[in-house]
């Protein structure tokens, strides 16, 4: 196995041992250390993290593994796009120092027994609808933490219950790692950019663009004064099916531990509004802080 490689100063690594043994000599030259997990096929959102974390450290690391422990049996782990000769490149690109891109079994030693598991806060949402997701999510996250040691770590808030997990996980285990959220990054039409929206066709892609229109209508109706959750709920609702999407969930819940408000009473001055949709047969999801984030179309 080739453990490591250079290329062009970008320093590609293979194997946990090698990627601990940098982060530690960075640490050890007094440089601070900058993490961003990912599972490839990277896209703008993904950079802007890499350059949120440039903004944070001396050293930025991107890992670069599809973890399967977070894919359900009828997911698309087998087809989930890989691309990493060019993520390679945009990792160059954007002054990443290492991109960290182990093998399953290098994750997963053999007679691997151990998962984590964070309460409450995966209860709904996508916690309901995708079983033993947010479990791959924080058994691979807390690997990463544990080889990386003292960093910052920058996630994307499009994944925003993942963002809560991962808040909590670092929080309870002691964990130095400091988490950093970077705001959702938006084609010009205000659909959040996803790796999996190179699965649309192009009919179904004009369809996704009905998932920020209504979340955009409610955020508006939230900033004149709408507190009825029902209210904010039941347009956006309509919007979807009219778009001929089918809503997995459209939810308020509170932005903190994700407990969804009741639909039948009011909804306090900030709050998550999370929607997940699927386009064809691609599921997307995306939200907005209500009385924090602008509306995703302006």
């Amino acid at each position: 196995m080739v453990r490591r490689v250079t290329r062009d100063s970008l320093q590609i690594e293979r194997t946990a041992r090698g990627y601990r043994d940098t982060c530690e000599r960075w640490r050890r030259e007094g440089r601070r250390v900058a993490l961003v997990p990912t599972m490839g096929a990277l896209h703008a959102g993904h950079l802007a993290l890499v350059d949120e974390a440039r903004r944070h450290a001396d050293a930025v690391a991107v890992s670069i593994f599809v973890n399967p422990t977070q894919f359900g049996p009828n997911e698309d782990f087998s087809k989930y796009p890989r691309s990493f000769e060019s993520d390679v490149q945009a990792c160059r690109d954007h002054g990443a120092s290492l991109v960290f891109n182990p093998t399953v079994e290098e994750m997963y030693p053999a007679g691997d027994a151990t998962r984590v598991t964070v309460t409450g806060l995966t209860t709904h949402l996508c916690g309901r609808s995708r079983p033993g997701h947010f479990e791959g999510v924080a058994t691979v996250v807390a690997k990463l933490f544990c080889l990386t040691g003292a960093c910052v770590a920058v996630f994307g808030r499009k994944d925003y219950q993942q963002l809560k997990v991962v808040e909590r996980l670092a929080l309870d285990l002691g964990l130095p790692v400091e988490v950093v959220g970077h705001p959702i990054v938006r084609e010009a039409d205000g659909l959040a950019l996803s790796s999996r929206n190179a699965y649309l066709s192009s009919e179904d892609r004009a369809r996704a663009v009905a998932i920020p229109r209504s979340l955009s209508a409610a955020s508006r109706a939230f900033a004149t004064g709408e507190r009825s959750a029902a209210a904010l709920l039941a347009p956006l609702r309509q919007e979807l099916l009219g778009a001929g999407l089918r809503t997995d969930y459209a939810t308020l819940a509170d932005a903190e531990c994700i407990d969804p408000f009741d639909e039948s009473g009011p909804v306090p001055e900030r709050c998550l509004l999370a929607v997940a949709a699927f386009a064809g047969t691609t599921r997307l999801i995306d939200n907005v802080v209500l009385g924090q984030d602008p509306p995703p179309v302006p």
